[in-house]
């Protein structure tokens, strides 16, 4: 699904429809879509019934069509006209041609009819108000949605409400949303997705977010501007596309080997909790290289692993722990650096000499390491990396470090962990989350994965996909420590860096989503209960 500006969604339809895709031509597309999307959702409903709540531009005109479309499919269906429309409006004629009621709020001033009408059907549609909005909403457009949403309030069996391409009273853009705007439980969004239906507040009021087509074939070379955008939103389709096959003749080799340096004596777990994950999503080898203190506490939970002892002080991974790692990369094909380190002055020094010794002997060195422990592993490259959590701290510390890693990397922060690699505060980061991670993913070289609600995952080469999933099941110690292992079991897998990223990131969304399910409550979710839902979400994955 691609991901879109207001200006962006406009350009293309100008496009088509000087290519010969009328805007009469997309809005039966899309009113069509619309419909059957309605009914895929609440056919069901005893009372098939919908009202819709018209304006005076394409968002009326795609939802007369669904109107017309439900009242063909037996329907009950009415449409209360907020703005006016021309008064030959065929739109119109095809709704009463349809047996379809039809009201205007011209001829109903105290919003008489507009209640009983509310009461009476079991879908909303909100079609009022497109993309182009300014805030505030005035006038009859705000009285007629304060009205229906007291109206859906009080009512005992509320209404399903369903936006038509955006809820009226969110700039699609931004964001922002106004006070008498209509929560959605469906959203049906036309073509592609608004960047702002991503955003916050907005998107507390989207629901459940469907696309309509508008009859934009995706091979049209007629239109530039469609193919020009690089912005998306996970969906299953896309990430069943990036999942890696699974030979019958396949052996542990065939699914690479994931390397984990991870843990402290105070973070004992997050270890285990990466290479769990990077086992479940199908790595055929996982290897925990952890400070030799955790190995005994960590071990009888894992019998799975295989273990590299790092030397270490008082229980955090030591400067010297570098050249062990280094001599047992020969059949890594991910490296995991970071979950639950810590930020000791050693362990900096760690990540310093694996990154030297990493470095071709003619390049400068992150300036920890002498040239000649360089020289010392002529043939040292390092495997393809994932850094997170604490090692993104660290990593912040050391000069020049985008350049030291090995690209693309895959960088995972929290809004947190990248105010400290970027200098930004977090709330500007927040701002404008997509673009901070575009900015940053282009000047680094690398993939990031910026976290949150609606985690933003971008490339150094502009592509960019958000994962539409927010929920407080993942607000809890460890559960980046399991998407850390998502990314590196895909990755150890052969997948390349931002598909692997953009996956991880998908699968671990929804296995908080279903382990709140399972639980019953998004509050009881730990870490550890993400893990027992990626069978379950691959599982799912099979059958597209």
């Amino acid at each position: 699904m691609k991901l879109v500006s207001v200006a962006e969604m406009q350009a293309v339809e100008r496009e088509a429809n000087g290519s010969g895709l009328t805007y009469e031509m997309m809005m039966e597309q899309a009113g069509t879509g619309m419909a059957a999307l309605v009914v895929e959702k609440y056919g069901h409903l005893a009372d098939r019934s919908a009202l819709g709540l018209i304006g005076s531009g394409n968002n009326g005109g795609d939802t007369l069509v669904a109107l017309a479309s439900l009242a063909k499919d037996g329907w009950r269906a009415s449409a209360y006209l907020v703005r006016p429309r021309l008064e030959d409006d065929p739109l119109i004629e095809r709704i009463k041609e349809a047996g379809g009621q039809v009201q205007s709020v011209e001829q109903d001033p105290d919003l008489v009819a507009l209640s009983k009408w509310v009461e009476q059907h079991a879908v909303i549609m909100d079609g009022i108000l497109g993309t182009g909005i300014k805030l505030p909403l005035q006038g009859q457009v705000a009285d007629v949605l304060t009205k229906t949403g007291q109206i859906l309030f009080a009512s005992p069996v509320r209404a399903k409400v369903v936006a038509v391409d955006c809820p009226s009273g969110v700039d699609c853009d931004s964001g922002q949303v106004d006070s008498h705007c209509l929560a959605a439980d469906l959203t049906v969004t036309m073509a592609a997705v608004k960047e702002g239906l991503m955003k916050f507040p907005a998107n507390d009021y989207v629901g459940e977010l469907r696309i309509a087509s508008i009859g934009i074939a995706e091979d049209n070379a007629s239109l530039p501007s469609w193919h020009a955008i690089q912005r998306q939103v996970a969906d299953s389709q896309l990430i069943c596309r990036n999942l890696p096959l699974r030979p019958r003749t396949a052996h542990k080799g065939t699914f690479g080997t994931a390397m984990i340096a991870a843990g402290s004596v105070n973070y004992t777990g997050a270890a285990l909790l990466a290479g769990k994950a990077a086992y479940r999503i199908g790595a055929g080898l996982v290897t925990l290289a952890v400070p030799e203190p955790l190995h005994a506490v960590l071990a009888g939970g894992f019998p799975e692993a295989t273990w590299i002892l790092l030397p270490d002080e008082t229980g955090v991974i030591a400067a010297g722990a570098a050249e062990v790692l280094l001599k047992n990369l020969d059949r890594v094909t991910t490296l995991l650096i970071g979950p639950g380190l810590g930020l000791e002055e050693t362990t900096r020094h760690f990540m310093a000499r694996l990154f030297d010794a990493g470095r071709s002997s003619g390049q400068a060195t992150i300036g920890f390491v002498k040239p000649a422990s360089v020289d010392h592993h002529p043939e040292i490259k390092l495997p393809p990396l994932v850094v997170d959590a604490d090692g993104l701290k660290l990593l912040a510390r050391l000069p020049d470090w985008p350049h030291a890693l090995p690209g693309p990397a895959i960088l995972t922060p929290h809004p947190g962990e990248m105010s400290i690699l970027s200098g930004l505060p977090i709330a500007e980061i927040q701002a404008d989350r997509v673009r901070v991670a575009e900015r940053f993913a282009r000047e680094w070289g690398h993939v990031i994965v910026l976290k949150g609600a609606n985690t933003v995952v971008a490339g150094p080469d502009g592509e960019t996909t958000v994962i539409p999933v927010a929920t407080p099941a993942l607000a809890r110690a460890g559960t980046g420590d399991v998407l850390a292992g998502l990314i590196t079991g895909l990755r150890a897998q052969g997948v390349t860096a931002y598909p692997a990223a953009v996956t991880g990131a998908w699968i671990h969304a929804q296995c908080g989503l279903k382990a709140a399910q399972v639980l019953g409550s998004s509050a009881s979710v730990l870490a550890s209960d993400l893990l027992d839902q990626i069978a379950p979400i691959l599982c799912e994955l099979s059958s597209c």
